[in-house]
């Protein structure tokens, strides 16, 4: 057995970030949250901006933490964030302008726009990439139907893995989980599409060049060491988007299963080998993203716990703080199948009061309209519940055979009435863990980065030798069968 090493991650999500270590003895790992910070978007005029100079001073904060708890037994450090946003260096290397957030109205209607330029079928030809207005080719093309002089000053876009590992090493880069998101990739010959930046007028010059997950890229600054304390640690990119190290921290033992990676959003999908990219795929509007060891993770997104946590946000905006045991608990006691909601409508992308926004849905498709807290939250789990249905049954569709397994990791699974929602809804067995799978993945990535794990398969039984797992067999298949037709029903009637 070898020495017991340690590996910091950080894992930063749309709601917070935290830094944990990971203590690796070579058979097991042990985690340890050494920070926690909140993160929070920043209006200004129109626009909603991430707070990135913030989200790197507790990055700063939890290096600190941990240099100070562990010492010399960190070997590595490695930052996880969500996809398609960027921040743009110019030529010394300085950030020009703070990273615009995903869920900011300037990409509203660029979809649109894209299409007189490129068709959606030959977009999504070339990068593989679910079609969503988020995604960081509408945010460019944003940028250059407002006359934003910025790409003209831009040398390099990082993403903000990569953009925070930049303020640790000073060296410019971006991994291919973080590329595959951007719809500027081509995951087939992995590298930048340049049918794709020829199109848009995208000049190829600005972006980074794109090393695989599991590289080591560099050590910390000399100034940061000083500042920190801290000795010659190496900085790792461990699968940048937090999805690909939720994936790859999987505790599957074969392949006919589908993994949901659960929190903010819901990513539903299975790892393949290669990009599946042809009419089904493209009809069903899936996504091929790059996955840890020259994985593909072709997926499925979905708006997630999203809808409930802005509810609590709303009502805590009002002056009621409740924790999401009492949500969830308030769901749980409401009645089952009143209304549910398409997750993934644009009415819930960023309302302004998501429970009314919620109420305004269920008028608007002719369901009862929720009124207590417990009724709207019920109507948001369910309505995600169903969905997982409809991605699982597409899911199969594509790759031939039955997926009886849904393996569900992330944050999500501490809500265990979701959990057996997601195994009734989609009338499949659900096993849930571990919930720190992203920070997971990120310490084992850094672990194989360092030669501590020799493959994705050695990485796995680690999970499976360090952390529990919870079953959910499915249950009321009936009454969850009559809110599938009505909720399929909804759709239809959406399109039409």
């Amino acid at each position: 057995m070898s020495k017991t090493k340690a590996f910091l991650a950080f894992d930063m999500g749309a709601e917070s970030g935290r830094a944990i270590v990971g203590s690796f003895d070579g058979t097991r790992l042990e985690l340890n949250e050494v920070h926690r910070f909140s993160n929070d978007p920043v209006r200004i005029g129109d626009t909603l901006y991430w707070d990135i100079l913030r989200l790197f001073y507790e990055t700063k904060k939890g290096l600190a933490a941990a240099v100070h708890e562990y010492g010399e037994s960190i070997s590595c450090i490695g930052i996880d964030t969500w996809g398609v946003d960027f921040g743009l260096l110019d030529r010394s290397g300085e950030l020009l302008a703070n990273p615009v957030h995903y869920r900011d109205s300037r990409t509203d209607g660029m979809l649109d726009e894209a299409f007189k330029i490129m068709p959606r079928s030959e977009i999504f030809r070339h990068t593989g990439i679910q079609i969503m207005q988020i995604n960081t080719l509408y945010q460019l093309l944003a940028m250059k139907k407002a006359g934003s002089p910025l790409l003209n000053l831009a040398d390099k876009l990082l993403f903000i893995p990569g953009l925070l590992s930049y303020f640790l090493t000073g060296v410019k880069n971006t991994d291919s989980t973080a590329a595959s998101t951007s719809q500027l990739y081509d995951p087939v010959s992995k590298t930048w599409s340049d049918a794709v930046l020829d199109a848009f007028e995208i000049p190829k010059n600005i972006l980074p060049e794109i090393v695989d997950a599991g590289t080591v890229i560099g050590e910390l600054l000399p100034a940061i060491k000083q500042e920190i304390g801290a000795g010659d640690l190496k900085v790792v990119t461990p699968g940048g988007h937090d999805t690909a190290c939720a994936v790859a921290s999987v505790p599957a033992e074969n392949k006919d299963y589908i993994f949901l990676s659960c929190g903010t959003w819901s990513l539903m999908g299975m790892e393949t080998e290669s990009p599946v990219i042809n009419d089904l795929t493209a009809s069903f509007n899936f996504t091929n993203e790059g996955g840890v060891c020259g994985t593909i993770r072709l997926l499925k997104n979905i708006a997630g716990l999203w809808p409930v946590q802005e509810c609590r946000r709303a009502w805590e905006r009002e002056g009621e703080r409740l924790s999401y045991d009492e949500i969830t608990a308030a769901a749980s006691a409401a009645p089952a199948f009143k209304s549910v909601i398409d997750p993934d409508d644009d009415a819930f992308l960023n309302p302004a009061h998501m429970p009314q926004a919620i109420q305004e849905f269920c008028k608007n498709t002719g369901q009862p309209v929720p009124q207590s807290r417990g009724e709207i939250v019920r109507a948001a789990l369910e309505g995600l519940a169903l969905k997982y249905r409809f991605v699982a049954d597409r899911l199969e569709a594509i790759a031939g055979r039955r997926l009886d397994t849904i393996h569900m990791v992330g944050g999500g699974i501490k809500n265990k009435l979701l959990c057996q929602m997601a195994a009734s809804a989609t009338k499949r067995r659900v096993v849930a863990g571990p919930s720190e799978a992203t920070a997971i993945g990120n310490t084992l990535m850094q672990a194989m980065a360092i030669g501590e794990i020799g493959s994705l398969a050695e990485l796995r039984q680690v999970v499976r030798n360090s952390f529990e797992t919870e079953v959910y067999e499915p249950a009321d298949s009936a009454a969850w069968d009559d809110a599938y037709a009505r909720f399929l029903e909804m759709l239809e009637d959406k399109q039409k």
